[in-house]
């Protein structure tokens, strides 16, 4: 019958070597860390009358002799069998490697360049993305166009109301005060030449074209796409689109549909808000501080402004309402199971959707300006 009684494990030294003696094994581990923590040096051990061994009393060993003394066990303890043997040197190249990486040089220009590739490559996946998510939402709206008893009335006209209802105060203010600012702008710069007149004429071609149309997009990008996210990372989150598509039901159809038609319906609404409270704004500016009485700033209005400045304004307007949307609804589908997630994509998506609405706006301003119009 084999001997089971546990021998505690320990050190003897003599005057000739040190000695390990026992069980070197988990329940001695206490003990045999005081007694080779008093062990300063050890050349050498003597192995021949160690007991039982595990991965504890092997790391002692390790720590005793040293991992470079361990790896040539074989040398110096031939005698210790070989499963012995291998887990002393498994424990020695184990205590050899650090438990983190150190981190690596920095290679001046060649770490810029890198990290802007990783940034240039996720530009591409981001935009990658929203070119799929954009073909699914077109091809999803030609779908359900035929079909109109899949159209969802109701949430369309909830939408209208908070992307378009809600957002009028807001656009009126900030379009009429920043009207103001351009016409003070105007008068301060064209007093020098004795065209203050054309003060009309700058407020006029600055809202029709652009200031109109462009800041009500980014109002509505920090406003609603941030909500669409919001509203959308929360559902994900909350696992309620899973839901809905255990129920049979689109998600594309049910949550994007309508925010996407609800903000191409509210954007032009606003950017005309937003045109005429601008020139309001700098019709009131003229009057104050211009001696240009309202009657006459419509009549410069009525026969020196074109109706394609207007119309160059307004085409604008849904695509600017549709990216917006998109971006807003995307980002929300992106998210994680997480609140920090829901934040970090809210934050993407005005990000996102601003940035995009001025870069079509400058291209849109470089091809009507080639194109004379």
């Amino acid at each position: 019958m084999p001997d089971t009684v546990s021998r505690p494990g320990r050190l003897e030294q003599d005057a000739h070597r040190l000695s390990a003696i026992g069980d070197w094994t988990l329940p001695h581990y206490a003990r045999l860390r005081d007694a080779v923590a008093r062990v300063h040096e050890a050349e050498s051990l003597d192995l021949e009358r160690l007991g039982e061994l595990d991965t504890s009393g092997a790391a002692l060993l390790v720590d005793l002799l040293g991992p470079d003394t361990v790896r040539d066990v074989a040398q110096w303890a031939p005698n210790l069998p070989a499963e012995r043997q291998a887990l002393l040197r498994a424990v020695a190249d184990a205590s050899r490697t650090p438990l983190f990486a150190p981190p690596g040089p920095d290679r001046g220009l060649f770490a810029a360049l890198a990290a802007l590739g990783q940034i240039v490559e996720q530009l591409a996946r981001q935009q990658l993305q929203l070119i799929a998510f954009i073909g699914l939402t077109l091809s999803t709206l030609l779908a359900t166009l035929v079909t109109p008893w899949r159209w969802r009335i109701t949430s369309l006209v909830a939408h209208v109301q908070q992307t378009g209802l809600n957002a009028i105060p807001i656009v009126a203010l900030l379009t009429f005060l920043v009207g103001a600012v351009v016409a003070f702008l105007g008068a301060t710069v064209l007093r020098d030449f004795g065209a203050t007149i054309y003060t009309v004429n700058l407020v006029t071609y600055s809202f029709l074209r652009e200031f109109g149309v462009l800041l009500a997009a980014i109002l509505l990008a920090g406003r609603t796409a941030s909500a669409f996210t919001a509203q959308i990372g929360s559902m994900k989150a909350n696992e309620e689109i899973d839901a809905l598509r255990a129920q049979g039901l689109d998600p594309i159809e049910l949550l994007v549909l309508p925010r996407v038609l609800a903000m191409t319906i509210s954007l032009p609404i606003l950017a005309l808000i937003g045109m005429l409270s601008g020139m309001l704004g700098g019709a009131l500016v003229c009057a104050l501080a211009l001696d240009i009485p309202p009657n006459q700033f419509l009549a410069i209005l009525q026969r020196d402004i074109p109706l394609r400045h207007f119309l160059v304004g307004m085409i604008k307007a849904p695509l600017f309402a549709f990216l917006v949307a998109v971006i807003g609804c995307l980002e929300g589908f992106k998210a994680k199971a997480s609140a920090q997630s829901v934040g970090e994509h809210t934050t993407s998506s005005v990000v996102q959707s601003i940035f995009m609405v001025i870069l079509l706006d400058a291209l849109a301003a470089l091809f009507f300006m080639e194109m004379g119009w």
